[in-house]
């Protein structure tokens, strides 16, 4: 009894799709342990741990979140508030306890996370209905809103690649595109090997082919390269979402001559503002406030659903080109 008891756990823990992984992280540890044995030495177990301290408490957190049905992913800026309070804290008040100032950045932490009302507004680069028309506008202006196009995508599992592609096709719909034609939709799965060789599969197939959206970074560069490669420069148009770090060369060589994304730094400056206007008292978040953001002009806080409190878009896709890349590309 005892034995089959045994054998009925080990079958069960056999079956858990979890212990792939749990085989392939011992795999890695044996391998790392051969070739350098002070990778278990009690000193580099230590450093691990330590490093590895913060992010299983959050993961713990998170953990206990989806098993319950939902999903948060303020976990990052929530950890980020906390540890800046306490930093400020003990920087500026070196009386106080380490321990005070941790129980301190916890409760900031908490609550603006969790107490009701402790949020008054939200701050996003775009709307996804803009993300997917920006991207028309950007490849209907480069191919002169004449031809065939094609999307290549991240995987077709991912819902934010699938949102974008719904209001790309919605945006072809109307009058200004009567000329272009979408032939295809092909995804990447956001590897770059993949990528590459499904921007080589629609360069064959489609030798009409004027231009290629691709709403991903990956997809972006290997769409960029294929070009690249075939000598299409000037032939075939290439633009979608992308880093600028990982674009610059193909906007400098011409194969994907502009392409967009939201600028950092005027998020970063949207931010402040909202901020700003929130501790005096001008706006409290609530829809249809207005309020002036310095040199990105006014703005409006928008209806956000399923809150209470409002939301504030940053604008359309910043445009990266050659005008701008350099000073972005050792940025992002």
């Amino acid at each position: 009894m005892r034995m089959h008891r045994k054998i009925s756990l080990f079958a069960r823990l056999a079956r858990a799709r979890e212990m792939g992984i749990v085989v392939i992280l011992a795999l890695v540890v044996v391998v790392v342990s051969i070739r350098n044995p002070a990778f278990l030495s009690g000193d580099n177990l230590y450093d691990i741990a330590l490093d590895s301290a913060i992010l299983a408490i959050v993961a713990v957190g998170a953990m206990m979140v989806i098993l319950t049905g939902g999903i948060d992913i303020s976990v990052g800026s929530g950890m980020a508030l906390s540890g800046m309070v306490v930093a400020l804290i003990i920087m500026n008040h070196w009386g106080i306890p380490p321990l005070a100032a941790v129980l301190m950045g916890t409760v900031v932490g908490w609550e603006s996370g969790i107490v009701p009302g402790s949020r008054h507004v939200s701050t996003e680069p775009v709307s996804a209905r803009k993300i997917g028309a920006d991207q028309v506008q950007i490849i209907a202006e480069r191919i002169g809103h004449k031809g065939q196009i094609a999307i290549l995508s991240a995987a077709a599992t991912m819902d934010n690649q699938n949102t974008w592609i719904k209001y790309m096709k919605e945006e072809l719909g109307k009058p200004a595109y009567k000329e272009m034609e979408l032939v295809a939709v092909v995804y990447g799965d956001d590897l770059r090997e993949k990528s590459y060789n499904e921007a080589l599969g629609l360069l064959k197939s489609y030798p009409k082919l004027r231009g290629i959206i691709s709403p991903t970074s990956v997809g972006l560069a290997a769409t960029a390269r294929a070009v690249t490669v075939k000598k299409l420069i000037d032939k075939i148009e290439v633009t979608g979402l992308g880093l600028p770090s990982e674009l610059a060369e193909y906007v400098k060589n011409g194969a994907c001559k502009e392409f967009g994304l939201w600028n950092p730094i005027d998020l970063g400056y949207l931010n402040a503002y909202v901020v700003h206007r929130l501790a005096t008292k001008e706006i409290s978040g609530k829809p249809g406030e207005k309020f002036d953001a310095g040199r990105l002009g006014q703005y409006e806080i928008e209806p956000q659903e399923g809150a209470e409190y409002g939301l504030v878009y940053l604008g359309s896709l910043f445009r990266f080109n050659k005008d701008n890349i350099d000073a972005f590309k050792d940025v992002f």
